[in-house]
């Protein structure tokens, strides 16, 4: 049975990762301005206050975690009133050694491993959409001890250790994002999969991309009349289901287009499109350009580079 999450982690290619050691005493706070990529952080010790973007403030404890898919603005600090300082991490030096707030010297009110990574995808909107804007899980140990792996291996310069920090964050935020299923999830994916009616179809959609699928066809799936089934998926994952799988049919078809040696013929069979000239019309409607050129122009574009 193929499994949507792994998929989707994989389609992001998650890589390079920066980690830093923060701690903050007395009166402290720091505004960091929308960073746009993934971050976490993890409270080793204390208690802090962390207040994003577009969502409610946080009381961070010892054994919290938090993600952020695409960092937005957010303030961290203690609890007495503060005018924050403000940092703009796309233009900040990285520190070399652990950061302090607020009351210098003497045991911190709080002490955190945070940091950040990218994801190498050039097509992220989609998969990162699809995922909770902001991930807190509470007393989150094998969270806790899979960043301070991330931590202490990203400070050394050890053979491998790219390859290592890729499987480590890759691990990481599968489990972040296990932490979160539930029916209590925002709208998206992970919702959508603790849906006992909706996974099924949703399971097939991706397991079975190359079938030409119907609303009929994905209602059965999840034993549902067409007419629930899509009300049911759309209010669920965020999308219509046939949005949502011609949206993740064009992620793959960008993928195989930019990574693969495919023909236009087999990336259309790939996906489900009878004919390269059907698929490279849809492609061409969706993206706004043709998949040849797609697939020219993302092979010659340098790759990302290290923040």
């Amino acid at each position: 049975m193929s499994d949507p999450l792994s998929e989707i982690i994989a389609l992001l290619q998650p890589r390079t990762v920066f980690a830093k050691r923060i701690s903050g005493a007395g009166r402290w706070g720091v505004r960091y301005s929308d960073f746009g990529q993934p971050s976490f952080c993890a409270v080793l010790e204390g208690r802090c206050r962390l207040a994003v973007d577009g969502h409610p403030a946080l009381t961070l404890e010892a054994g919290d975690f938090v993600l952020l898919p695409a960092t937005p603005g957010f303030t961290i600090s203690g609890f007495e009133p503060v005018r924050p300082e403000r940092i703009d991490p796309k233009v900040t030096p990285a520190p070399t050694g652990e950061v302090r707030h607020g009351t210098r010297g003497g045991k911190p009110d709080v002490r955190l491993l945070g940091g950040y990574f990218v994801f190498d995808s050039p097509d992220a909107a989609l998969p990162v959409s699809l995922l909770p804007g902001l991930i807190h899980v509470r007393g989150a140990e094998r969270l806790s001890v899979l960043v301070q792996l991330v931590g202490a291996e990203s400070s050394e310069r050890k053979p491998g250790r790219d390859l290592v920090l890729k499987r480590l964050v890759e691990i990481l935020l599968i489990e972040a994002l296990r932490s979160t299923s539930g029916e209590d999830a925002p709208p998206g994916l992970l919702r959508g999969l603790a849906d006992a009616r909706l996974a099924p179809a949703m399971q097939q959609m991706h397991g079975q991309l190359a079938r030409s699928w119907t609303m009929a066809q994905l209602a059965k799936k999840a034993a549902l009349s067409r007419s629930a089934f899509f009300e049911r998926f759309t209010r669920t994952v965020g999308l219509p289901p046939m949005e949502y799988l011609l949206a993740w049919r064009m992620a793959v078809a960008k993928d195989l287009l930019r990574r693969h040696d495919y023909g236009l013929g087999e990336v259309a069979e790939r996906v489900g499109y009878g004919s390269a000239s059907t698929f490279s019309t849809a492609f061409s409607r969706y993206v706004g350009q043709p998949p040849s050129r797609y697939a020219r122009v993302s092979r010659t574009s340098p790759p990302l580079t290290r923040n």
